[in-house]
């Protein structure tokens, strides 16, 4: 049995050195030639179906039915479960006490247009990890509910404190508002959608357009999510059956306050009576009222309360050994859960993952061709609890998947539209490539990879790991319009979105094709002038807004980075002798821009380059050790992180320096 075995791995490595020696254009279009809008059309209509939201049994049949085909393709395939804190509503209550009293519906009405909306099992209007609670106090209006509001209620002369507070989504992740607003000492905090934003200002509601009707909400989790993500009683390792877990007095992601989302047409009655100054012109949304500030009249009574129970998370892995190096590893994922149906989120993006996945099968089938690398295809489970499927696997995982990993792909709602893309800066000269041999259409270019924040499963990789990600997709106008709502269905994705799934296969060739190339290099396509490009734009707008830091021990290091770079890249060979010792050292190269104590005051976070903003959550800040500090007036703080950037700044030139001398020993 040994000497077959033996016979057999040679065979296969010869077959995958003969692949080699194809143009590699030639695969890459018969890949892309596989992807099919019918069958992305299909698998929508299968797994928007229901109700799916995490922990339920839904979920797991969504799962399932993922594994089933994956198995179907050929791929190795399995569910990994986890464990995880997913409260479900118990409790949701919101009345107008005073001057007048009216209970506020909290409820998604149903629409003959949409079959889905009187599906069985929806998750009631709520805010995932919100606190416990009942309370009753004066309502102040806070627009978007972020620090630079607090700044003008003070100029205003308005406290919040011991306030309930009426914020609209927009302008930040959803868990700034009711953190901010605790900050602040209001003991309580809803979240409307305002027409402004995402309603009828936009253009036409659903059904007749793609924008959130009046009694539309946005379901969402409120975890605190740029302190950690994953599990809240598990920051760190993995959640699973029989682990140790935090009590939920101990969960420092946990919100402190009550929080409930509701829509315009139930914040209405609220706006229409409070007082206090107007509000700013730019405060202003398009609900058919004058905005007034507060505090009061308007008194409002919030109750909230959940189950707080633990429920099993599933994630499918499916993979596709590599033929010559197998314990290199690249990894596409895109979360199956959604909040109630999900046809734009999760399901347009997990569709074209399938898609892309299949095309590999088939191309495995028709020519006898197999990955030189691991492929491996994730749909991650409780992605809108808070990232939760991926970071536990990541962190269960961590040890190998640095070692073995050489990248991250990401993706989430798809709907067709434009290209949006961030990623690892040493990713984006490949994908820069990808997209122009594909054809598809950028905004700007030179094409740049915009940096990372959070908001999708990409976090655990590229933030706590250390791994090179990349996440992408398609975006058009309307497409948030029934964002976590029952109306993120079938009949809304079809009728206003990617109406023809032409969308879902470019995405599923533009990853395949990326997939393909991270696959198929002898040495891993990695650019580090990017990376010094980046991080000195980043430096620069760093030192625009604080003239008063010293970041010239950033800058050194960023002209020593800009030789070893130049070094690597006339050195570079596709085919280098020494490939695997080489790789070794390349897929180490985002680990080495990670500090292992972590950031200040997060530690779970570990890239100094980049990291969701404290008070931004999704959207990325740049040098975040420093510029989080020196945004809010701490400038010693801020000064004394220089260094400790400069630091990692010059172990990462050395690692560059490394390969350029490897590079060059051919």
């Amino acid at each position: 049995m040994i000497g077959r075995k033996a016979g057999v791995a040679a065979a296969v490595i010869a077959l995958a050195a003969l692949w080699a020696q194809q143009p590699a254009v030639d695969l890459e279009k018969q890949l892309r030639s596989y992807p099919d809008p019918a069958r992305a059309r299909q698998y929508m209509q299968r797994m928007a179906a229901e109700p799916h939201h995490a922990g339920s049994a839904a979920s797991k049949a969504v799962a399932e039915y993922a594994l089933g085909l994956f198995k179907q393709w050929g791929y190795d395939a399995r569910l990994e479960e986890f464990e995880a804190l997913l409260p479900y509503p118990t409790t949701a209550l919101v009345e107008l006490t005073a001057p007048v009293k009216k209970r506020l519906a909290l409820k998604e009405p149903a629409l003959e247009e949409d079959p889905d909306s009187t599906d069985r099992n929806q998750l009631p209007l709520y805010n995932a990890y919100s606190a416990s609670g009942d309370v009753t106090a004066p309502l102040v209006y806070v627009n978007y509910g972020v620090p630079r509001d607090y700044e003008t209620l003070a100029k205003l002369g308005i406290s919040v404190k011991g306030k309930i507070v009426l914020a609209r989504y927009g302008g930040s992740w959803r868990g700034t508002k009711p953190k901010v607003a605790a900050e602040n000492g209001a003991v309580g905090c809803l979240i409307y959608s305002d027409p402004h934003d995402d309603g009828f200002f936009q253009g036409d509601v659903f059904p007749r357009g793609p924008y959130r009707p009046r009694e539309s909400a946005q379901r969402g989790s409120v975890m605190d999510m740029p302190l950690y993500v994953g599990d809240p009683l598990s920051p760190g390792w993995a959640s699973e059956k029989g682990s140790r877990r935090l009590e939920r007095s101990e969960a420092q992601s946990l919100m402190k306050i009550p929080v409930l989302p509701i829509s315009w047409g139930d914040a209405q009655p609220l706006l229409e009576n409070l007082g206090g100054p107007l509000a700013p012109a730019d405060w202003r949304g398009s609900v058919p009222v004058t905005y007034h500030v507060g505090a009061g009249p308007a008194t409002v009574r919030i109750q909230t309360d959940f189950d707080w129970t633990t429920k099993p998370v599933y994630n499918v892995i499916a993979r596709m050994p590599g033929a010559v190096a197998p314990d290199e590893w690249v990894i596409y994922g895109n979360h199956h859960d959604a909040w109630v149906n999900g046809a734009a989120d999760p399901i347009s993006g997990a569709v074209a993952l399938m898609e892309s996945a299949r095309a590999f099968s088939q191309l495995r089938a028709a020519t006898g061709w197999r990955p030189r690398r691991t492929l491996m295809f994730a749909l991650w489970d409780a992605e809108e609890f808070g990232l939760i499927g991926s970071t536990e696997w990541v962190e269960k995982h961590r040890d190998e998947l640095q070692r073995k990993t050489v990248a991250y792909i990401n993706t989430d709602a798809n709907t067709g539209g434009k290209l949006f893309a961030g990623g690892s800066p040493v990713l984006e000269k490949m994908f820069a490539g990808v997209l122009n041999d594909t054809e598809v259409p950028v905004e700007a270019k030179p094409f740049t990879l915009g940096p990372l924040g959070a908001g999708s499963d990409y976090v655990g990789f590229v933030h706590h790991a250390g791994i090179p990600s990349l996440n992408l997709g398609f975006s058009r106008p309307g497409n948030s319009g029934t964002y976590h709502s029952i109306y993120d269905s079938y009949a809304w994705f079809a009728a206003h979105m990617d109406k023809d799934f032409q969308f879902a296969r470019t995405l599923a060739q533009v990853t395949a094709t990326t997939m393909l190339r991270l696959s198929e290099s002898a040495v891993v396509p990695f650019d580090f002038a990017a990376v010094a490009r980046s991080t000195r734009e980043w430096t620069v707008r760093l030192a625009k807004d604080h003239p008063e830091l010293n970041l010239s021990p950033i800058n050194q290091q960023l002209a020593a980075l800009d030789a070893a770079a130049a070094r690597y890249t006339a050195a570079a060979k596709p085919n280098a002798a020494n490939a695997a010792r080489l790789n070794q050292l390349l897929m180490g190269a985002e680990r080495a821009l990670t500090r292992a104590a972590g950031l200040p005051g997060r530690a779970w976070y570990k890239n100094e380059l980049y990291a969701p903003g404290i008070y931004t959550g999704y959207s990325a800040r740049t040098l975040p050790a420093i510029r989080e500090p020196a945004d809010r007036g701490r400038m010693a703080e801020a000064a004394q992180q220089v260094e400790a950037v400069a630091r990692t700044l010059r172990g990462f030139t050395e690692l560059v320096t490394q390969a350029a001398d490897l590079a060059s020993a051919q």
